[in-house]
């Protein structure tokens, strides 16, 4: 008998023991859904935190859109200035040319002797040709060449032999490249 009074009040200690765990585990649940309750924001918490975000994306499109068109209307601005002074660095590279130009016209009067004048024109010239191909600027080569319409312009057919066939015989103006760019095609005189 005494053994079982013994385990009696062990068993009462156990049973008490797990009573007050789930009490505590109760109370622990109970208090959680309660923070979670309190901390859950209400409609017009939610409502106003909408909003304030919905403004602040709305400023940050306004300021994305004028940043937009400030750049749009400074490439609009840089644009027109381009197209206004974009052969400025051509021209200024010509005035020196336009300079000997002024200073032989002025020596004519002054000299009765063609063969100077001829070698200052010439030397004009061949500046000039410089100057342009330092620009970009390219005269095309037709002598002998192959007729080729991406290049040349026919002006004339002239008959000939097999071997002068579409082939360049003369040209009439010749033709030049910018940049390896056609700009004025050349105009030939072609066998056939």
């Amino acid at each position: 008998m005494e053994e079982k009074e013994l385990n009696t009040p062990n068993t009462e200690t156990t049973n008490e023991n797990l009573q007050q765990e789930e009490v505590q585990t109760e109370n622990t649940e109970n208090a959680e859904t309660a923070a979670e309750e309190a901390h859950e924001p209400t409609i017009e918490e939610q409502l106003e935190a909408a909003q304030a975000e919905i403004a602040a994306l709305n400023d940050k499109v306004l300021r994305q859109m004028a940043e937009f068109d400030n750049y749009r209307k400074r490439t609009l601005k840089e644009k027109a200035e381009l197209i206004l002074n974009g052969g400025e660095k051509t021209i200024t590279a010509l005035l020196p040319v336009m300079d000997d130009l002024d200073r032989a016209l002025e020596n004519m009067d002054k000299t009765d002797d063609v063969a100077t004048l001829k070698e200052g024109v010439e030397l004009i010239i061949q500046k000039l040709v410089t100057t342009l191909g330092a620009q970009g600027l390219k005269r095309m080569e037709t002598q002998g060449q192959a007729f080729d319409t991406d290049f040349h312009e026919a002006v004339a057919l002239v008959p000939g032999d097999e071997s002068q066939k579409n082939q360049i015989i003369d040209c009439v103006q010749p033709g030049y490249l910018l940049n390896e760019k056609v700009i004025r095609h050349a105009k030939v005189v072609v066998g056939q």
